[in-house]
């Protein structure tokens, strides 16, 4: 009798490893893993070798970095997205491209059922269940995660006793995510929210102690709040976004180690090195600092802090999200300029900034020689301004 299909979010580490064999003995189907490569993944022929050494009836690697740059990425940045002022959303971005993914291959293998390997405390089962039911209803989500109720020790027994091979120990058990946008990771001791994040948590960022003494400026050049260029030579995107992120790395800059508000509720320790999101941010909102109006500037600041808690929390499928993402699309017509950018020992400033679609009028700036600016204008505008509450204060209480 021919066994249902379920497609798994294979990542290739401990979780999704263990979840091939306990799909086919607790759910009895078989299991077609994906690789969905956003960026950074490494080794995957070997983890889609690990994956059918796990017992998947097949492994398919699925090439979405352009498309992650394209369709998610870029979009977050023309919101200059950070979830509580400060998290790019690195794995909050890839979740609902994956999910997209996952329905594609399910769709063409005939498979009932998508699984994911994410625990009952985080995020990312909100966003896998929620994108997959917006994106076919009809196909099952599970989460085995959420009720085999083992610890990482646990787990780590569990594929050794099937032979399927790890590189992770239990005396360095950290949760790794990253793609394009950067690195997240979690568990082990970064659970101790006093500790300090050992050495050997950071793979992308130097120490900056470490970092050269002499800074590193670049010059980023943007043309419709796309990054085009680094220092006059034009990149792709995918490559633009990989050589900034280098660049900043080994300067040190790029290390965030936050609390963070889960969506479920609880408080969680945080670290990320994601130092090409953070610089590229920074560099963008400079060439918005000179180029929209005022009450543009301010109205998108909300629709960014909206838009970027409805990626964390799971809902960038969602109408209000597409409403969103189309009023930033269209702020971003006049954003083209440049932004000088300094990394210097953990630290990324703004040097200058410059804009053909410039507001700035040196003329209307300056308190030189120039000045254009209308000075008898003041007094009268100021007046006006100033009429309602001055009517109100005449108005107080108790006066005749």
């Amino acid at each position: 009798m021919t066994r249902d299909l379920c497609v798994l979010a294979y990542s290739g580490g401990l979780d999704t490893s263990a979840l091939i064999p306990y799909l086919m003995e607790n759910h009895g189907v078989d299991v077609v893993a994906a690789l969905v490569d956003v960026g950074r993944a490494k080794d995957l022929e070997m983890l889609r070798e690990r994956a059918l050494a796990a017992g998947a009836v097949d492994a398919v690697i699925i090439d979405a970095k352009e498309e992650f740059v394209r369709e998610f990425v870029l979009p977050a940045l023309a919101a200059n997205a950070l979830y509580e002022e400060r998290y790019p959303l690195v794995s909050a971005l890839s979740r609902p491209l994956i999910s997209k993914k996952m329905v594609e291959l399910a769709q063409e293998k005939g498979a009932r059922s998508i699984a994911h390997g994410c625990t009952a405390k985080g995020n990312d089962q909100v966003r896998f269940d929620v994108s997959i039911r917006c994106l076919d209803p009809t196909i099952d989500v599970l989460g085995p995660a959420r009720e085999w109720n083992m610890t990482r020790p646990e787990i780590l027994d569990y594929v050794a006793s099937r032979g399927i091979e790890i590189p992770l120990t239990k005396k360095n058990p950290f949760s790794i995510d990253e793609n394009v946008w950067g690195r997240t990771i979690e568990c082990g001791e970064l659970e101790d929210p006093w500790e300090s994040p050992p050495d050997e948590a950071f793979t992308v960022t130097v120490d900056p102690r470490l970092a050269p003494d002499d800074g590193a400026e670049v010059v980023v050049g943007f043309e419709r709040g796309i990054p085009v260029s680094l220092d006059g030579v034009w990149m792709e995107p995918l490559t633009l976004i990989d050589t900034i992120d280098e660049l900043g790395g080994r300067h040190g800059f790029g290390r965030i180690d936050m609390i963070e508000n889960r969506l479920v509720g609880i408080k969680s320790r945080e670290i990320y090195e994601t130092p090409g999101a953070l610089a590229l941010i920074l560099a963008h909102k400079e060439i918005e600092d000179l180029v929209l109006t005022r009450d543009l500037l301010h109205f998108k600041r909300g629709v960014e802090q909206r838009l970027a808690d409805m990626i964390y929390d799971g809902q960038w499928f969602s109408p209000l999200a597409d409403a969103l993402k189309a009023f930033v699309a269209h702020t971003q017509i006049r954003v083209t300029g440049e932004a000088r950018l300094l990394f210097y020992k953990g630290s990324c400033t703004v040097r200058g900034r410059r804009s053909p679609n410039s507001m700035y009028v040196e003329e209307l700036a300056t308190y030189g020689a120039g000045d254009r600016f209308s000075h008898e204008s003041a007094k009268g505008f100021v007046d006006l301004w100033g009429l309602p509450l001055e009517v109100w204060a005449r108005r107080a209480p108790g006066d005749s």
